[in-house]
């Protein structure tokens, strides 16, 4: 065998492998399990439940992005209804008028209170509802009443009126505080951390469960944009959409950010259906 055979036969025996040592993917998706998979297969077994829970980096554009690309995909499947933690319950209102086209763009920013990255980040996601005619719930509560709760509890709700206790989770409100995810919240802040601000994180997931399981209907996919702390694990969101309706069908995806993505790390294992996982160097949106 001449060496210039030889050559081309090593040569294209590791093609492969020199192309992919080029490759600079955007992020990697992994199932629960560490395991990567394809985005297609994401979404043929996501279309099939119920409710899907995105839990997102709050800044990172790679979230932002793929939110609006399996919201596309899974319209191609299912009949939907969106949801955001990003918009409160009392907001519900100038939401819809914005959806059905009684106010501008510009309305909605004087009479709602938007995320400052709402305009690159979360409007992509409302106008696709809009130029769709689906619906967009606000689903969590008034930032002011978890407040009242971080300080006093959850007996501070039982002062409110009843227009004000429609805009947030029936009371008495559910609470574990053995469940992992809240007792986190307390070591990770020793000597500032309450028993209470647990609470005020219980009071938005159970809030966000309530308005999603009050705007879901049978034959429905209710997709749902979330802080990934509020679903990882199977707790948060999810755990309260399960004490309420426990046959409910949930998938639930996380996002993560690592040095190196080319294998997810042990930590981030188990904590989603399915993770998505990105460089820690992304470019942030703010």
């Amino acid at each position: 065998m001449s060496k210039a055979l030889q050559f081309c036969i090593v040569f294209f025996l590791f093609l492969p492998a020199m192309l992919l040592a080029k490759d600079k993917p955007a992020y990697r998706l992994f199932n629960a399990q560490g395991k990567e998979v394809s985005y297609r297969k994401m979404i043929k077994q996501i279309s099939q439940q119920d409710v899907v829970l995105i839990g997102e980096l709050h800044n990172n554009p790679i979230s932002h992005w793929l939110e609006l690309e399996i919201i596309q995909s899974c319209f191609l499947h299912r009949n939907l209804v969106l949801g955001a933690e990003m918009f409160e319950q009392d907001n519900q209102g100038a939401l819809s008028a914005y959806l059905a086209g009684k106010i501008s763009a510009k309305g909605l920013d004087s009479t709602a209170r938007l995320w400052r990255n709402y305009k690159t980040d979360y409007a992509p996601l409302v106008n696709f509802a809009k130029e769709n005619h689906l619906k967009f719930i606000a689903s969590n509560v008034p930032r002011k009443y978890a407040s009242m709760v971080s300080k006093g509890g959850f007996e501070a709700l039982n002062q409110l009126s009843l227009e004000e206790k429609s805009w947030m989770a029936p009371l008495p409100i559910p609470y574990d505080a053995n469940l992992p995810g809240y007792q986190k919240m307390i070591t990770m802040m020793p000597g500032h951390a309450t028993p209470n601000m647990p609470k005020a994180q219980a009071l938005k997931d159970a809030t966000m469960a309530h308005f999603i399981l009050k705007n879901w209907e049978e034959n429905q996919l209710f997709i749902h944009v979330n802080g990934s702390y509020h679903s990882e694990n199977y707790e948060g969101i999810s755990w309260y959409l399960k004490w309420t309706k426990p046959n409910i069908k949930i998938a639930t995806i996380a996002t993560v950010s690592q040095k190196n993505i080319t294998q997810l790390s042990q930590e981030n294992s188990k904590i989603a259906d399915y993770i998505i996982c990105v460089e820690d160097d992304m470019t942030t949106t703010y």
